[in-house]
């Protein structure tokens, strides 16, 4: 199996392009296949070399390698134009000055239907002849056969008046050059696919298998885009997830197996990917349930592993203690910071927390816990001797955890979020959290 991913560098890789190339990856991998990296760029001005850094980027940080590119459809061009002189010379094309109106007064004589069949002028764009007999077949391994009648279809245009190619021709023609077995795109090309069949066929050349995938939707069913969230692969490296959910989560965005499981490991998805189950309905990228996904990724990494990881992402060290006791409350990578940062910024300046939890009665909650805070020793500074003090002033105050727990809490992190109020004070510190607790009541 030869399978190729062929995205056009014209900004960041898109989460749709994401998945085609993960299933490509994957139909590769799973069959001891190879993978081809093709930039098609032949749009020189918005094919820019920081688009194609972004893509290859965003494959990278994916970990989807690939074997043999990343090639550059540009640099084809002579090759393409040679594949257009032979066709004119065998009169399988012709050039013609047709403009769009003058095919809409072709079609108004000739029926709506019909599709356009110009003469030869010996200048002009170059079309390649379709034979008015015959369908072509598109064989789809998503979708079955999908017929084309010939009758129907215009001679499509294969290049410019220059002689430069247009895509069609010059994605048939690199498909052919580089041996692809199988091509897996998404479903918005289906309408191109007979017209590279005709091209292959011209130069007698063997047809590739197909595989159209579905295209992904917003969770509220419409086409995904920007405001669904996140719409790069760019964007949810920088919200903070992690390369091996966003695979676990993007191979399930219109396949599944037998098994219907939802976490499932980057090898076993090797093993068991079969681009033939993938769906021909639109799926739903819903990323509440990514995030879902992340959080599961994330708790199997294990907590030094975990630590590595937030320590790259936030560019601090040092954070093993606080992964410890906030892994089991985070879903992201970016989860963590806001609910952490206090123990290495100082307290967070939530003005609604501290007047809700900070008031008269709060602040002698706060007076009573540092007295019994301040009885523990440094070498027994740990949750359970913790637990144990305030313990005591709960009750000799007869107050709820809450009256007690938030008003600390708030004193320590200046908000109402932390982990667990016990392992918060034991990660601070005893030195650091008298000092907070003294900050209250100065």
């Amino acid at each position: 199996m030869r399978v190729r991913f062929a995205p056009s560098p014209t900004g960041p890789l898109h989460i749709g392009g994401a998945r085609t190339a993960l299933y490509n990856w994957l139909a590769a991998r799973g069959a001891g296949g190879r993978m081809v990296l093709r930039i098609e760029d032949t749009d020189r001005e918005r094919s820019t070399p920081e688009n194609v850094d972004q893509i290859l980027e965003a494959l990278r940080w994916l970990e989807l390698d690939w074997d043999e590119g990343p090639l550059s459809q540009n640099d084809a061009q002579e090759r393409h134009r040679l594949v257009i002189e032979r066709l004119l010379e065998e009169g399988k094309a012709y050039r013609t000055s047709a403009t769009g109106d003058d095919v809409r007064v072709w079609k108004e004589i000739h029926g709506a239907d019909r599709g356009y069949r110009g003469a030869d002028e010996r200048e002009g764009a170059v079309r390649l002849r379709v034979p008015d007999e015959g369908a072509t077949v598109v064989h789809d391994l998503i979708r079955g056969d999908t017929v084309f009648q010939h009758v129907h279809l215009d001679d499509p245009v294969i290049a410019r008046a220059d002689g430069s190619p247009l895509y069609n021709l010059a994605v048939a023609i690199d498909d052919h050059d580089a041996e692809i077995t199988h091509v897996i795109r998404g479903e918005d090309h289906i309408s191109n696919t007979p017209k590279q069949l005709l091209v292959l066929e011209a130069i007698g050349a063997p047809r590739p298998i197909y595989a159209h995938l579905p295209l992904l939707h917003g969770a509220d069913g419409a086409k995904l885009s920007k405001r669904h969230g996140a719409a790069s692969v760019q964007d949810l490296r920088d919200a903070g997830y992690l390369p091996e959910a966003v695979r676990n989560y993007l191979a399930l965005l219109g396949w599944g197996d037998q098994d219907d499981e939802t976490i499932i490991s980057t090898p076993d998805l090797i093993t068991r990917f079969d681009v033939s189950r993938v769906s021909k309905n639109p799926a739903r990228f819903d990323e509440q349930k990514l995030r879902w996904v992340n959080g599961r990724h994330l708790r199997e990494l294990g907590t030094q592993e975990l630590t590595t990881r937030l320590e790259a992402f936030t560019g601090h060290d040092g954070l093993g203690p606080a992964v410890a006791i906030s892994e089991e409350k985070i879903q992201t990578l970016a989860d963590f910071w806001p609910l952490c940062g206090f123990f290495y910024d100082g307290p967070s300046d939530d003005p609604a927390a501290r007047e809700r939890w900070l008031d008269d009665g709060g602040r002698a909650a706060v007076t009573e816990a540092r007295a019994a805070l301040a009885l523990v020793a440094d070498e027994q500074w740990t949750p359970e001797p913790i637990e144990e003090a305030l313990g005591r002033v709960l009750a000799g105050l007869e107050i709820k955890p809450k009256q007690l727990y938030q008003p600390l809490r708030v004193a320590v992190a200046g908000t109402t979020v932390s982990p667990g109020i016990f392992e918060t004070l034991a990660v601070l510190g005893r030195d650091e959290t008298l000092r907070r607790l003294d900050a209250i009541s100065a």
